[in-house]
């Protein structure tokens, strides 16, 4: 779900431009649905700098691969962030528990594609 901090952010982006643009992911164990008002992720365990940020035609892909040591248990939501730390959440995901032990690695790929008006 784009939640409304990240229409906010949309719209910063095709005027001012004031805010930086989204560059990290976080991972985290909350389990309450999206909704429109987050701004946070229920419960982030880990946020780290996306392995990579693409976009073709309407549609950006967002990667990030979480290392050993780089969250772990039964990761439930995800969020796009626009800072390290803090920052302008884009949008959150809730999902079925993915189990990342200490040592795993778990990379998670988000699209987000643009309708077009037809």
């Amino acid at each position: 779900m784009i939640v409304d901090p990240g229409l906010d952010h949309i719209a910063d982006q095709m005027s001012a431009q004031v805010q930086p643009v989204m560059s990290h992911m976080a991972i985290g164990t909350g389990t309450t649905v999206e909704a429109a008002a987050n701004t946070t992720l229920e419960s982030e365990d880990f946020r780290k700098a996306f392995t990579s940020k693409t976009r073709t035609g309407s549609k950006v892909t967002y990667v990030t691969s979480f290392g050993a040591s780089e969250g772990s248990g039964d990761i439930t939501e995800l969020g796009i962030f626009n800072a390290a730390a803090g920052g302008t959440m884009l949008s959150r995901i809730v999902f079925s528990a993915k189990n990342k032990g200490v040592n795993d690695t778990l990379e998670f790929t988000v699209e987000h594609t643009y309708q077009r008006a037809s």
